[in-house]
């Protein structure tokens, strides 16, 4: 049977990414080496640039029911919180909610829009054509063959569709052991709780169901010897020698160790062949990201393929993939190595320099916001391809309300288009939907002051602005309009 797109792995990523391609009527075939969903939490941290994709597509509500609402995040571990309230986001906060039911969720979505889900079967090899590529892939009834015109390796920080790529993963090793465990406590710390001084840093966040996650890193962490799998007597007495308690911590569901090995792909695309997600960068999990990440490169790679196969776009579109992506890796790179040293390091110089950013991060609400829009993800911006484009090219959108319905641009994303935002009367952008652009004549809402002089934009479907004018002639707005849909089509 010949598949459009094989998706090597059925995590959140691997997920998000097939219902995109769905969306677009794209054939999808995802291949999953498990049998079924992991029930250990894995990533738990859901951030608000992450529900607003969710949004975006109208699958938000049942992540907002079920998860806990939290209105910050951490760097660090740092004593004092990055405070999400002020960011301008309808969802102001991070959703804690477990990796096994955030993939529940995606993985029913996928399911509802039509992809083919394969468990228990692996990607084996591949062998790419000019025009198609070959997909070997192994399971309980043998080997067999799919034809894709492109697979995405969404298969882990082993992929092997990497490896077999030849992509590489250039990076530093783990010098740094971390420990988690998901465990009752009968005497649970204040919300929020986060702790660092000379014998080690723990943090304990809540979990749905009455859980806690207590996670920490402590002086025999600065190791490149595995010690051992995790106990809960080890937890146990780490937690103590920190805290000087155990919160009374009985019932592990969960416990485990992680490293700090990071690690980024030399490039996210060769050919016919993608990464998305940990087959594209590894990292140190400090902050809760790399889900987030991760299924923010879907969002930015779904739309792109899907446009592509349609013919609606030339294929150099999915060269941007590498150039936009690649560098929010680099950054995520960046900030976890950072935090990394912020959080391993138990000197006397060292707890003074947390003590001074506690502060900073408390008494300057500028450098509050500028963590916490990198955390978040709210803050990342793709270059325009004019050094001359509009200042807004390249950010994000916020959720833009309409004066003349009850829609806002989140709802209106949730077509399978660009989306053209013809704001002052007499533009004459309204001739110019067709099938992959929808036009929403009228004007704003209350619009944010940086939207104020804007006439009109065109948004991505990744929910991105990829032009902006303040051109009030008609017949030039027309133009410059046409202009940049061919070139948000890489036409």
């Amino acid at each position: 049977m010949e598949q459009q797109v094989v998706i090597a792995g059925g995590g959140p990523v691997g997920l998000w990414l097939a219902a995109e391609l769905r969306r677009g009527g794209v054939t999808v075939t995802v291949i999953e080496e498990r049998t079924e969903i992991d029930r250990r939490s894995k990533a738990l941290t859901i951030h608000p640039r992450t529900i607003e994709v969710l949004a975006s597509r109208g699958v938000h509500q049942a992540f907002l029911d079920e998860g806990l609402r939290i209105p910050g995040g951490h760097f660090a571990m740092l004593d004092r919180r990055l405070d999400f309230r002020e960011l301008d986001t309808p969802f102001p906060y991070t959703l804690a909610l477990p990796q096994a039911r955030t993939e529940e969720l995606l993985e029913g979505h996928a399911l509802a829009l039509g992809a083919r889900i394969l468990r228990g079967h692996r990607v084996t090899g591949f062998a790419a054509h000019a025009e198609s590529v070959t997909v070997q892939v192994a399971g309980e009834e043998g080997q067999f063959e799919l034809q894709a015109a492109y697979v995405v390796g969404c298969d882990g920080t082993r992929s092997t569709v990497r490896t077999v790529a030849g992509i590489d993963f250039p990076g530093t090793p783990s010098t740094v052991l971390g420990w988690l465990g998901d465990v009752i406590l009968d005497d649970p710390p204040r919300p929020g709780f986060s702790t660092l001084g000379p014998q080690g840093g723990l943090m304990v966040a809540p979990l749905p169901g009455g859980r806690f996650r207590v996670v920490g890193v402590s002086p025999d962490s600065l190791t490149t010897t595995w010690p051992g799998d995790l106990t809960l007597a080890e937890l146990r007495a780490k937690t103590i020698a920190i805290t000087g308690g155990d919160f009374g911590m009985r019932d592990p569901e969960w416990l485990s160790r992680f490293g700090n090995a990071t690690r980024l792909a030399s490039a996210y695309r060769r050919g016919r062949v993608l990464l998305a997600g940990d087959a594209a960068h590894q990292h140190f999990p400090a902050g809760g990201v790399g889900m987030n990440v991760g299924i923010q490169d879907a969002h930015n790679l779904g739309w792109k393929l899907d446009a592509t196969l349609d013919g609606r776009a030339a294929d150099r579109l999915l060269d941007t993939y590498h150039a936009e992506r690649h560098p929010v890796g680099a950054q995520l790179a960046e900030h976890s190595r950072a935090q990394t040293a912020l959080m391993s390091s138990f000197t006397p110089e060292n707890l003074d320099l947390r003590s001074l950013l506690s502060e900073m991060v408390a008494e300057q609400p500028e450098f509050n916001r500028a963590l916490s829009e990198r955390l978040t993800a709210l803050g990342v911006t793709y270059p325009p391809a004019e050094p001359t484009s509009h200042p807004l090219t390249g950010t994000r959108a916020p959720d833009l309300a309409f004066t003349d319905s009850q829609n806002s641009l989140f709802t209106t994303l949730r077509t399978d288009a660009h989306v053209l935002l013809a704001l002052s009367a007499g533009s004459g952008l309204s001739d110019l939907e067709r099938p992959g652009l929808a036009v929403h004549t009228g004007p704003l809402h209350q619009p944010p002051a940086h939207w104020a002089q804007v006439t009109a934009a065109l948004i991505r479907p990744d929910g991105h602005v990829a032009w902006a004018s303040t051109e009030q002639d008609a017949d030039a707005l027309s133009a410059a309009a046409r202009q940049a849909l061919a070139g948000a089509q890489g036409r």
